[in-house]
């Protein structure tokens, strides 16, 4: 018995193996890297995950997206001796609210946090250690947003959900001894995506109290140009490969990635778009320095109206916030936004801190030379998946929201 379980583990090791080097390109690290190594190994063990995963789905055993769910959720922490901590519902939307109980004189401020995950991973309890570390580091009261998730709940859901959420707490926030006027939104990744949609769909609602801030922590904002230098730059840099990046927004949209060449080209936008759009997304808005290592300007690819058909939802200003109006950019709250220098979406957040900029809206911006898309979430887990550019991130955050 114990020979079958061994030659069957080994089998399975093989197979995994060969799924994960035939599907995942290598991994292209610059060597400005200082934790190089430890980068390889974390970037070698994510893509193993992804090749079991995908295996186990095709044996039948479990679905892909099963597997990494739950590998993405983890080991919940210990309780923690600061905080009350309580499930909820905000209308029909899954909350979880930590509260510190130490003492306060007066009313505390409010933060709601939207996880990351690409609409299709990501919970609560996977972020369950960042909501305690910001309800505790600052004395704020954290509603952890547990939106529902595609394939089950398709797009636009997950933004549907996070909104319900954010009115129902905007209006019932002294309930939870909540400044109504010192509200602030935050995501990462796509959890960021949704900060900004939500932010842009609530300029409008006189009957609400304005946002105090939003917090993008490296969002994804745009699906118009994909050869903008992050892009080209860091195409094979762990853990957001770009051929990764977009599979994954297809797979949220519930789209065929047969269509993946030629999003990447550029064919999926027709020429009036194009001309409207390059006023927000071009190179020519990133800062020079950001162009030095290797980029080189894309050339251009027919129009498929056939392609943009199929993935019209990518311009929705929900899936991409970066194409909304002027009229809305300007009447947006003060902002915090999140890049890493090894990350392909650092671009979308430089053009969006140019946009609010440009019509007068307060960014805090802070840059993490070292950072990788992902590194934020990762330092919270702590032990060799830490690297020291998401402690600095973290600690940045901290401190920005000390001070709403």
């Amino acid at each position: 018995m114990e020979l079958l379980l061994a030659i069957f583990l080994a089998v399975l090791t093989v197979f995994v193996a060969m799924a994960f080097y035939y599907e995942h390109p290598k991994a292209e690290i610059p060597h400005g890297f200082s934790q190089r190594q430890k980068l390889y190994v974390f970037h070698y063990i994510l893509n193993f995950g992804f090749g079991l995963a995908k295996f186990l789905e095709k044996v039948g055993i479990t679905s892909e997206v099963y597997v990494l769910r739950t590998a993405m959720d983890g080991i919940p922490p210990l309780k923690d001796k600061h905080l009350f901590i309580k499930d909820l519902r905000f209308e029909k939307v899954k909350v979880r609210i930590y509260q510190p109980k130490m003492s306060t004189t007066g009313q505390r401020r409010g933060i709601l946090y939207f996880h990351g995950g690409v609409g299709r991973f990501g919970s609560i309890r996977a972020y369950e250690r960042t909501c305690r570390y910001f309800a505790r580091k600052t004395n704020s009261v954290v509603v952890s947003v547990g939106y529902r998730l595609a394939p089950e709940h398709p797009y636009p859901a997950q933004f549907e959900d996070c909104l319900t959420a954010t009115i129902h707490f905007m209006r019932t926030a002294q309930d939870y001894g909540v400044d109504p006027a010192r509200i602030i939104i935050c995501g990462d990744s796509s959890g960021g995506t949704l900060t900004a949609a939500v932010a842009q769909a609530l300029v409008n609602r006189r009957d609400l109290p304005k946002l105090r801030a939003q917090i993008l922590i490296y969002p994804f904002l745009q699906c118009v140009d994909l050869n903008l230098p992050s892009y080209q730059q860091n195409d094979r840099v762990p853990i957001l490969l770009k051929e990764r990046t977009l599979a994954l927004g297809l797979k949220y949209l519930n789209k065929d990635l047969s269509v993946m060449e030629a999003v990447c080209n550029g064919s999926h936008v027709p020429e009036d778009l194009q001309l409207k759009y390059q006023q927000w997304v071009s190179p020519d808005y990133i800062p020079h320095e950001f162009k030095t290592r290797g980029y080189q300007p894309s050339t251009t690819h027919p129009f498929s109206k056939e392609v943009y058909t199929l993935i019209k939802p990518v311009f929705d200003t929900v899936f991409s916030p970066l194409l909304a109006e002027d009229s809305v950019i300007a009447r947006l709250p003060e902002a915090f936004i999140l890049t890493c220098e090894f990350d392909v979406l650092r671009d979308d957040g430089l053009l969006y801190k140019k946009r609010l900029e440009d019509h007068g809206i307060k960014v805090t911006w802070c840059h993490l030379e070292e950072g990788f898309h992902g590194t934020v979430f990762l330092a919270l887990l702590g032990g060799v998946i830490a690297f020291r550019s998401g402690n600095k991130g973290l600690k940045k955050i901290v401190n920005f929201l000390r001070l709403m």
